[in-house]
């Protein structure tokens, strides 16, 4: 053998050595899940605790292959902002809150009319079932996968004008609400002042007195610290706050079919999970909100406010997803 025969020879056994190495490392690396959510990332934020429990099922049920990052704070955007990227791929999921998916998807609206859910199990029995489906449905023409409907709680208004007993106690009274025609019609129905906002812009504006308040869970005024700039919180829950663990199809589809199934399962446990911390928390926090000097009290006619929010239920049965309404209301009877 020559001496160039033998250089060839020496470059081709260094390649495939190179190759040996590097190919099993490079097809051991883990895909990397981005996933944002808009709050806090505090113990008991509902949008963090479902985060924390799908990273973790994720990683067990796919054996680290698939590796979930969470990104909360608004670090990946907006509600919106974060929708939008899903549907083009450049954002790989988020925890969304129900209202903003509405805003994609109209139909998702009917989780948020008001006083519809007397408690969690309801929700839970409407969403697991062929209205769940139904919605899921509808969102992946849009580019997006609904993995689970976590919980965030029921939703209550928090203000600084004074407590709400009655209808007429949320007359005159600027809300933040989500950027929802359910919400603006809700409290403009119950008399208030409906002031559409980015969740970025609330505190701020709360602390300032651009608005007097707005409707939010339990466990999201503690987590991002409210009590710090309102007053009284009234116990209405007058919406059942769905958060939508959500993946863009595009990032599913890079997927492979053992890790999109485990990723399913991986959702499923932990919403499941979830949702029995959400609870718990919520339970616990109002008395630590008490502790924190805010003035709380329970509605005792919530009849009267379903009278004054029936004109929300008569527009949504003229839309396109009334149907999905009767669907409802026949389940929670």
């Amino acid at each position: 053998m020559n001496r160039r025969s033998k250089l060839h020879t020496l470059l081709a056994l260094t390649a495939s050595l190179c190759l040996s190495v590097t190919g099993p490392a490079l097809a051991q690396a883990p895909t990397v899940i981005k996933l944002g959510w808009t709050t806090s990332d505090g113990a008991q934020d509902p949008y963090a605790s479902g985060a924390r429990a799908f990273q973790s099922a994720v990683e067990r049920e796919t054996r680290g292959s698939v590796q979930v990052q969470l990104f909360p704070n608004r670090q990946l955007g907006d509600e919106r902002q974060m929708l939008e990227g899903m549907r083009f791929g450049t954002v790989d999921a988020g925890i969304i809150t129900n209202a903003v998916i509405a805003q994609l998807e109209p139909a998702f609206s009917v989780n948020d009319l008001p006083f519809l859910f007397a408690n969690e199990a309801q929700a839970h029995k409407v969403l697991d079932g062929a209205v769940g489906a139904n919605l899921s449905k509808r969102l992946s023409t849009k580019g997006i996968v609904v993995l689970g409907y976590m919980e965030g709680g029921f939703r209550n208004m928090i203000n600084n004008k004074r407590p709400v007993n009655t209808p007429g106690d949320v007359t005159g009274v600027k809300y933040r609400v989500m950027q929802n025609p359910v919400f603006i019609d809700m409290f403009n129905s119950l008399g208030g002042s409906a002031v559409p906002m980015a969740w970025g812009e609330t505190f701020t504006a709360v602390q300032q007195g651009t608005i007097d308040g707005l409707e939010i869970p339990l466990a999201v005024i503690d987590a991002n610290k409210y009590f710090e700039v309102t007053k009284f919180l009234s116990l209405t829950n007058h919406t059942y706050s769905m958060i939508g663990l959500v993946m863009s199809k595009r990032t599913m589809d890079k997927l492979t079919p053992e890790q999109r199934t485990a990723v399913l399962s991986a959702a499923k446990s932990a919403t499941a999970v979830q949702r029995q911390v959400s609870l718990a928390d919520a339970r616990a926090t109002v008395s630590k909100l008490e502790k924190n000097g805010m003035k709380i009290n329970t509605v005792a006619d919530v009849g009267a406010f379903r009278k004054s929010v029936a004109p929300v239920y008569d527009k949504f049965r003229k839309s396109e997803a009334g149907p999905l309404l009767e669907q409802v209301l026949a389940a929670v009877k």
